[in-house]
């Protein structure tokens, strides 16, 4: 009987328990569904806009990525472009430099031909006096190379000037155009000789000075050639020293004088051929002070 009793408390007990958790799990129930609201909305004013923002910085941080990425590729392309650039630029230069060294050398060519009845030998100019004109330089052949004091220079398209001194590997040479030179001249259409004076200051306006021509009926006029003349004791015959630029009657009305256009750019000068043979050695006279 008392086994019995004990049976029912517990079938009791567990009776309560289930209704007691019944009943909680109801109140639970209601309490989450009035509660989902609230819940609900603080998620959308906090969480949600913190999880898109987050969302938002990972997605900007991957296209950084990405730029950089392009960025370094873009840099490391424009790196290989500039090198291409850099040789494409010392090739031209350099092809450049060649074409103009062939020009030149064409020139010296040219010249030599036309003055094929003198030995002569090509050098470099090594250096050469201050100032903007070439009227006095050096060049890197001398006495080792047969070059001697007096031995005609040319460049360009005619005479350049004259040796005046000389070591065993260099010269030095004075041009047409320094004061102290005097070149007898003539016209190469009439003979009309004349005299060549030097003048750095006539230089600027690209011209050096003739006077002491006879005023004739001989027609003398503004492009015809003068050329170095028969009579001069250290230049030798016909080789070209400019065109006539300007000629006018002297107040004597006996001579005449004008200016002439060099037949060499005496601001440029790198290569020049010396004729190896001296006036005097040609004619076998002594040689005298040029007048």
């Amino acid at each position: 009987m008392k086994k019995k009793n004990q049976t029912s408390h517990t079938n009791r007990y567990i009776l309560i328990g289930l209704s007691v958790f019944c009943a909680l799990m109801m109140v639970l129930s209601s309490f989450s569904d009035r509660a989902a609201g609230p819940f609900k909305a603080l998620a959308n004013i906090t969480v949600i806009p913190l999880q898109q923002g987050i969302n938002h910085i990972g997605g900007w941080m991957g296209d950084m990525k990405d730029n950089f990425a392009t960025l370094q590729q873009l840099q490391d392309e424009n790196d290989r472009l500039q090198e291409q650039v850099d040789a494409l630029t010392t090739e031209n230069n350099y092809l450049l430099e060649e074409s103009f060294e062939y020009e030149r050398l064409q020139e010296l060519y040219e010249l030599d031909q036309n003055y094929a009845e003198y030995e002569k030998t090509a050098a470099h100019v090594i250096g050469r006096d201050s100032g903007n004109w070439f009227n006095t330089f050096t060049i890197d052949k001398g006495s080792r190379d047969g070059i001697a004091v007096d031995m005609n220079v040319l460049a360009g398209s005619g005479l350049v000037g004259i040796v005046t001194e000389v070591g065993p590997t260099w010269s030095k040479v004075r041009s047409i155009i320094d004061d102290s030179t005097n070149v007898s001249g003539m016209v190469l259409s009439t003979s009309d000789t004349c005299i060549v004076k030097g003048d750095l200051s006539l230089m600027s306006s690209g011209q050096i000075a003739f006077d002491q021509m006879e005023n004739n009926e001989n027609t003398v006029a503004v492009g015809d050639q003068i050329v170095t003349s028969y009579i001069s004791d250290k230049y030798l015959q016909g080789i070209l020293i400019g065109s006539i630029s300007e000629i006018n009657v002297d107040s004597n009305n006996l001579t005449r004088s004008g200016y002439i256009t060099p037949a060499v750019d005496f601001r440029n000068i790198q290569e020049v051929l010396v004729i190896t043979t001296t006036k005097a050695e040609l004619t076998g006279e002594n040689e005298t002070e040029e007048q």
